[in-house]
């Protein structure tokens, strides 16, 4: 879909092309114009002989055979210009900036689908429409400003929104990152992001390819695609960040269980982002300090040196890194007692390193050598240092340049004085550095990149489950909540042991099951959905007297079937939920059950299939894993064997995409066995398409 002639035209039409760079036309001539391309540009336009000082044409009949077309004018003159352009000038590629298309009315998507229809026909790409363009190292087709420094080694981002762009370009120039393409999909008619990406991955060449790609993503269209390619970009050596904007809104959903509650389009999303390896961000400042980091050379550790003459921000720096799981280690006080003789009197030099406010650029380069060569527990240096009007800020800034170039490990620098010493960094950044002005946007995207794990795989073996016999309680089964018995089928299919249950209309057959069981006993009414909710919950029940009450209140419920009884076991209460998304699949949750799932809503998040990686990942993100492993004295839970389970419902929905929705809440869980005690099933089966 991509072609040469988008990526690296010989020729460019701007159609619309104007003197007034205050409208798109005018705007994207004047960067094409002053940026690399050196091919040949036409120019139409009907009211004008010259634009930007060259020869401009009246119709786009009269212009050369080219190879890219911009189309900046009124969208009901589009369908015309291009069918000339496609069919009789030869242009292969279109970059659409005109409006009024499927984002405005119904008759605008319609002539928005004629033109694809035609761009199609033709062979030809289209970028757009309603786009504000792209570029790259070859040609600058962007109508917006600023057009940032251009680096083969710089990022490439991919945005759904022009204007998102631009501020994430204005971000990036502010602290130094280059880019080296820039693309906005508009409406994304013919090409998305997701095609985009795909483009990146199938034509990456490791020795000139850049390694960073930065994502701004309203709508996932295709979520495997999404998949496929962020996560072969990454196994190729390239990092990902990406902000999906619009993912909270739940939608029109049935909350009958705690899954239905808390799963979400967001959670979808995470668990997309996980499964890729994709950094996950929130805003453009974090999307463009993520893209800085990895703009470095990557941290391959979890410790740090700080090197500051300023206390404050070393501590301010020292708190956010801890917070976030990265480590400023002491230095060994013999080691330390080495470099406190380089340094001024009254320096401190224990972690973070004080060199003082009178410390000098030559301070600063006895520091980092000092480190790099002795400190041998750290795996980078994060370095801060501004304009306190006593030292030659230009002196320091040129060492740290020399430092960053030279050295086996990354260096942050943090430059704060915007103001006092904007020559400085200004100069700093123009050879090719990034600066993070602010010390927790460092430690927050440094904490984003470190704890985002690459895209997982397994070679355990995929645990069998009964796939014949779970296909038939399918088929067997009307759309709706499945009835317990036949949920119990299923999981004891899927290899999932579920706790004794005995399920009755009768008081007698309910009590000569508990006696037979023995005391203390669980009952719970058959039929509604939330049950604790309308009283349909008993737990310790020790005698004969109270459960035959019981039975015969809970048969009083409206909408009770039967009532159900269990023994009364202990454990550790876990939860695994999953819910159906639209074009994502079924996202698997995970959790603590209790308060944990309820009130906290520490959950983590898979996309189905899942491997054991995956799902140990899951387990392991969870606020609560250290009440799993065991905690204050108390027994942990088999991890292994919830991480089974949660494989096996992944196998399970798989093979029986009819479920929309699952719920095991609780399942109890001890230092050596984990027992289903409760489950729900939504079935809905699709539905033949009427004529």
């Amino acid at each position: 879909m991509i072609n040469q002639q988008l990526i690296a035209p010989r020729s460019i039409v701007v159609v619309g092309g104007s003197n007034n760079t205050m409208k798109p036309g005018g705007s994207s001539l004047w960067n094409l114009l002053h940026g690399t391309f050196d091919g040949n540009v036409y120019i139409v336009n009907a009211k004008e002989d010259i634009v930007q000082g060259m020869k401009c044409y009246h119709d786009v009949s009269e212009i050369p055979q080219a190879d890219l077309a911009i189309i900046s004018i009124p969208a009901q003159c589009c369908l015309e210009v291009i069918d000339v352009l496609a069919y009789q000038k030869g242009v292969k590629a279109f970059i659409i900036y005109s409006a009024g298309f499927g984002e405005g009315t119904t008759e605008g998507g319609e002539l928005e689908q004629q033109i694809l229809k035609k761009i199609n026909d033709a062979g030809a790409c289209m970028l757009g429409p309603n786009c504000s363009g792209m570029f790259n190292v070859h040609h600058q087709s962007l109508f917006t400003q600023p057009i940032p420094f251009i680096d083969s080694k710089g990022v490439d981002m991919v945005s759904s929104s022009g204007g998102t762009a631009s501020f994430i370009i204005e971000s990036s120039i502010h602290i130094g990152l280059r880019f080296n393409s820039v693309w906005a999909v508009g409406n994304a008619t013919q090409i998305g992001v997701e095609d985009i990406v795909q483009y990146l991955d199938e034509s990456f060449d490791p020795e000139t390819s850049s390694r960073t790609k930065l994502l701004y993503v309203e709508t996932i269209r295709d979520p495997d695609k999404l998949l496929q390619h962020t996560a072969s970009l990454i196994q190729k050596g390239c990092r990902i960040a990406a902000i999906k904007s619009g993912a909270t809104a739940s939608g029109k959903r049935a909350a009958a269980s705690h899954t239905g509650a808390i799963a979400s389009s967001d959670l979808a999303v995470e668990a997309l982002f996980r499964k890729a390896g994709i950094i996950r961000c929130y805003s453009r400042e974090e999307l463009a300090a993520v893209g800085a980091v990895l703009s470095l050379k990557p941290l391959k550790g979890k410790n740090l040196a700080i090197i500051s003459h300023a206390g404050g921000p070393a501590v301010i720096l020292t708190d956010a890194l801890s917070k976030a799981g990265i480590n400023v280690p002491e230095m060994p006080k013999e080691i330390a007692e080495g470099l406190k003789k380089q340094l001024l009197a009254g320096s401190s030099v224990s972690n973070p390193i004080d060199l003082l406010g009178t410390g000098t650029g030559k301070h600063l380069g006895l520091a980092i050598d000092y480190c790099i060569q002795h400190f041998k527990e750290i795996d980078g240096i994060a370095v801060i240092y501004g304009n306190p009007g006593v030292t030659k800020v230009i002196e320091a800034y040129n060492v740290l340049h020399e430092k960053i170039e030279t050295s086996p490990i990354p260096i942050y620098p943090i430059l704060p004085s915007v103001v006092m010493a904007v020559e400085e960094t200004t100069d700093f950044v123009s050879k090719g550095h990034v600066n993070f002005s602010d010390e927790v946007v460092l430690a927050t995207a440094l904490s984003k990149v470190v704890s985002t794990a690459p895209p997982l795989s397994s070679h355990a073996p995929i645990p069998e489950i009964d796939i014949p016999a779970i296909r038939q309680i399918i088929h067997n089964n009307e759309d709706g909540w499945l009835p317990p018995q036949q949920v119990r089928k299923l999981l004891e299919m899927t290899g999932i042991t579920m706790v004794h249950q005995f399920v009755s209309i009768s008081k007698e057959e309910i009590v000569a099951e508990a006696e037979r069981i023995g005391f203390p006993v669980v009952l719970k009414v058959v039929g509604p959905i939330h049950k604790s909710d309308v009283g349909g919950v008993r737990i310790n029940i020790n005698s004969p007297e109270y459960l035959a009450r019981e039975v015969e209140r809970m048969m009083q419920i409206p909408g009770a079937t039967a009532v159900m009884i269990q023994p009364m076991l202990t454990g550790k209460e876990l939860f695994i939920g999953a819910k159906h998304e639209p074009t994502f699949g079924h996202v698997l949750l995970c959790g603590l059950g209790g308060i944990f799932v309820d009130i906290l809503k520490d959950v983590a998040s898979g996309l189905a299939p899942l491997n054991f990686a995956e799902a140990y990942s899951m387990v392991r993100s969870l606020k609560s894993y250290k009440i799993i492993q065991g905690a204050r004295g108390q027994k942990g839970i088999n991890e292994d064997k919830f991480v089974e389970i949660i494989v096996r419902l992944s196998i399970l929905l798989r093979y029986a995409s009819e479920i929309k929705e699952l719920d095991i809440n609780p399942l109890l869980a001890t230092e050596k066995e984990i027992v289903a005690v409760d489950s729900r099933m939504l079935i809905e089966k699709d539905k033949p398409v009427e004529n």
